[in-house]
């Protein structure tokens, strides 16, 4: 029987948990397509089952102290079984790419069970044209979409390989009592008060760096605070959220963007914005509603994961900053949207908000439960955004 080791939630984690309801799934995940024959589900099985030990959350489930005794933790699940995370399914012919959205919108669809490591893989046979389709799910307390990606490359290895490692042992330690949680949970809670003060002591004494730091922390949380109380405009986005899911490929050429952000000096992540709020602006107009002068607010996360973290077993949990930005949707000239856009972004980088969240997230460590749920459901709050926009690169190889 192996050491029991508890690892606390971190309040980014811990939030998405918090900000999970009925119609709300906080689980994130992709569609990869391969071409050539599906491989058997059990030597798929068995290939996963060898790599493992370098996704150790991905046999680990959450507990909770009794009485909200701080965050929740993540343990090892001594009933893992990984035929519940891994399953397979196929589609009936012709097995066309509109069958495979349509699948992976019911697979998103569903929640995934608190109570076992968080997350499924789907192996999808029957899609025309010699291919197959893997589909991943994974809760967002668990990773974030770079780290998503660096799951699926850890998973599936990069060079092929006909044989299969031998899985290295596994001896999961039981689960903790509620008396050993509730004994962590106070011990933390009491240290948490001295941990703030200390921090606030060491910046009020600070010079150059440190005061430097207070400064921008200042100026950063007075524009997320001043934010919070401009509300985003109300569009058809903005309904009641239900729990069921549309998929939607469209598909795209990376060079094409990569040569426009190279012509025009700027960002691919600008122009990825901008083809976006073209096409929310068509859509909005394709159902007659006003778009002269709106301009929708997106929620922008943004990757503070070091790159020599990519790809390394040290992926788990969430390295990431949300951005409030102004997408402009009305009929205008695609270059002077992008301009609006780069300047918009810009903009919010030279605004310190990017530091001020850090530095709340940082508070929020030491925030009673209660406090952090309702912290957590104010940054996430759809009277702030119209909707969410993310770009995550895919496995660079």
């Amino acid at each position: 029987m192996s050491k029991r080791e508890l690892s606390r939630l971190s309040a980014v984690d811990a939030g998405f948990l918090v900000n999970e309801r009925q119609g709300s799934h906080m689980h994130i995940g992709g569609v990869t397509i391969f071409e050539g024959p599906m491989p058997n589900i059990e030597v798929l099985k068995a290939h996963i089952n060898s790599r493992l030990h370098l996704v150790p959350r991905y046999r680990q489930r959450l507990v909770w102290a009794p009485l909200e005794a701080g965050r929740p933790f993540w343990t090892d699940d001594p009933e893992f079984n990984l035929s519940y995370h891994v399953r397979d399914a196929a589609l009936p012919a012709p097995g066309n790419d509109e069958q495979l959205e349509k699948m992976a919108a019911r697979i998103f669809s569903q929640r995934l069970d608190r109570h076992k490591p968080l997350w499924e893989m789907w192996l999808i046979d029957g899609l025309a044209g010699d291919r197959f389709a893997m589909i991943l799910k994974t809760h967002h307390a668990v990773v974030d979409g770079i780290a998503g990606v660096d799951v699926l490359t850890v998973l599936l290895g990069i060079e092929p390989n006909t044989e299969i490692d031998a899985p290295q042992p596994w001896n999961p330690a039981p689960l903790p009592t509620n008396g050993e949680l509730l004994e962590i949970g106070l011990r933390e809670a009491s240290q948490a008060p001295m941990a703030i003060a200390k921090r606030a002591f060491s910046l009020a004494r600070g010079e150059g760096d440190a005061r430097e730091e207070l400064g921008e922390f200042v100026g950063g949380a007075t524009r997320a605070l001043t934010e919070l109380i401009d509300t985003a405009p109300r569009t058809p986005m903005n309904g009641p959220i239900t729990g069921h899911r549309r998929f939607k490929f469209v598909r795209n050429s990376l060079d094409d963007y990569k040569e426009i952000k190279n012509l025009l000096d700027t960002t691919l992540n600008d122009v990825v914005l901008t083809v976006t709020s073209d096409a929310l602006g068509r859509w909005l107009r394709s159902r007659y509603y006003p778009t002269d002068g709106l301009k929708l607010r997106a929620l922008v996360p943004v990757s503070t994961r070091p790159k020599k973290k990519r790809g390394s077993n040290a992926h788990a949990g969430n390295e990431l900053l949300a951005m409030r930005g102004y997408l402009p949707v009305e009929d205008m000239d695609t270059l002077k949207r992008l301009a609006y856009i780069k300047n918009s972004m810009d903009g919010l980088k030279r605004s310190n908000q990017a530091v001020a969240a850090d530095a709340l997230t940082s508070v929020q460590n030491f925030a009673p439960p209660t406090i952090l749920a309702q912290a957590s459901r104010l940054n996430f709050s759809t009277r702030l955004f119209n909707l969410l926009v993310t770009n995550v690169p895919g496995p660079q190889l």
